[in-house]
């Protein structure tokens, strides 16, 4: 349990801020504005953190998103997992879905509840994770947080025991070939015709780009293919011999073919659908984990801060791009829904210079003069710090400021301007957590 650290009176720092004793030379006024206003509602986080203000804030959530500012980052691994365990044992947290591909996960998932007597450890699962970028969930720090899942769950009866899923549509590869294998040990007839529609798949695994310029040209695309099998599962649910966790291991599959088809469908159009189709399918998941918990049931996510915070306080509300933020907020209600954002201003971080370059460990510069990772290094003097927003948070909090985002790809040199997102921090999140200076993870390779 997560020992009690309330923030100092806020009245207190309205005085020495009309001191003027928090002011930092050398910055505009602007930027000492934002300073100024993030100090009056920092909470020192201290080493090791300490949640409890956090976890107070969200904890009454149904659904509790759990951000970072990149794929690479120890700490924001780490705090999310701890934020994660208390959760789970004193809040009744049900599950963890991630940003990451259902099928390989899935593996995870039965580990934790131990249903796989065949794996030794949650690193030899990971090991056989090889769609890029594998250190994503091939970690040591993901390890970590598997193996105190399963241990938690060994003390628990089955129908209570936590679960770890995948929410992404990439892995298609392992869906088309796990499905029909799965249902061959349930119906063989059904099994066939589930690789009758998947055959002609094959050549959109071999060559995606090959597949979106076809559509481009006007040709016809799988997606009703992949709509049968969706659609043939929901009709036959009733005539299969299965329980609800392994109905639902079906149809997700189902589900992850027929949306990565149209995540790629809607590349040849260039505009919004094909990241909407890719975000819509993170909260469709999310809706079948809560339903298949129950309708009390309480979950997790952790995604890129890019895929948690509100869609609607960035400049992705202009291009018409949705995320699991919004969508959760609109969907559930936002009383229902907690956003936690996480950023830091400098340190090492894992990523590649191009889509599948090799993985390398890259030094992230000190934040961008006027971003918000820079006015939280100024408000912090180097210190890590917690903010809690509300209503009452100052003007300048509620004008917009540059937000780091670091994707698996990432170029150091080239992050100004366009690693910057213009945001509304307190609309976007309920909560951030700001780390001064941060670690790469530390991967674990393949076989």
């Amino acid at each position: 349990m997560i020992s009690r650290l309330y923030p100092p009176r806020r009245a207190l720092r309205r005085c020495l801020l009309l001191l003027g004793l928090l002011l930092a030379p050398g910055l505009t006024a602007a930027e000492n504005a934002l300073v100024s206003a993030l100090r009056e509602i920092a909470i020192p986080l201290g080493d090791p953190p300490e949640l409890a203000p956090l976890i107070d804030r969200i904890a009454p959530a149904r659904v509790v998103l759990l951000g970072e500012a990149s794929h690479g980052t120890a700490e924001f691994y780490d705090l999310r997992a701890a934020i994660s365990r208390d959760l789970i044992v004193d809040h009744g947290f049900r599950f963890i879905a991630v940003e990451g591909d259902w099928n390989a996960l899935y593996r995870l998932n039965r580990y934790v509840k131990g249903y796989d007597r065949d794996a030794a450890s949650a690193r030899e699962i990971m090991r056989t994770f090889d769609r890029w970028p594998t250190w994503m969930w091939a970690n040591e720090e993901t390890a970590a947080l598997i193996e105190w899942l399963k241990a938690h769950n060994a003390q628990q009866p089955p129908e209570r025991r936590v679960g770890f899923y995948g929410i992404d549509v990439y892995g298609k590869a392992d869906a088309l070939r796990e499905l029909p294998a799965s249902m061959a040990a349930i119906d063989a007839d059904e099994a066939e015709w589930l690789r009758e529609q998947y055959a002609p798949f094959d050549a959109l695994l071999e060559d995606t780009r090959a597949y979106v310029r076809a559509l481009e040209r006007g040709e016809a695309g799988l997606g009703e293919n992949a709509r049968a099998v969706v659609e043939r599962l929901q009709e036959q649910r009733d005539s299969l011999d299965i329980d609800a966790a392994e109905y639902l291991h079906l149809k997700q599959m189902a589900w992850v073919v027929k949306n990565a088809e149209r995540h790629y469908s809607g590349m040849a159009g260039r505009g919004p659908e094909s990241w909407n189709t890719r975000v819509e399918h993170f909260y469709q998941t999310l809706e079948r984990l809560l339903d298949f918990y129950g309708t009390d049931a309480k979950g997790i996510v952790w995604a890129h801060n890019t895929h948690v915070g509100d869609a609607r306080a960035t400049d992705m509300l202009h291009r018409h791009r949705l995320n699991i933020g919004q969508l959760a907020r609109e969907g559930l209600g936002a009383e229902q829904v907690a956003a936690v954002g996480f950023g830091t201003d400098r340190g090492t971080v894992l990523a590649g210079r191009a889509w599948e370059a090799p993985m390398v460990q890259m030094t992230i510069p000190p934040a961008a003069p006027g971003s918000i990772e820079a006015a939280m290094r100024e408000a912090g003097d180097g210190k890590d710090l917690l903010f809690l927003f509300d209503e009452s948070v100052a003007s300048p909090l509620r004008q917009p400021h540059g937000h780091r985002a670091i994707g698996v790809v990432y170029r150091p040199e080239r992050e100004v301007p366009g690693n910057y997102v213009p945001t509304l921090l307190p609309q976007r999140y309920d909560a951030f957590l700001f780390i001064a200076e941060t670690e790469a993870l530390t991967p674990i390779a393949p076989r």
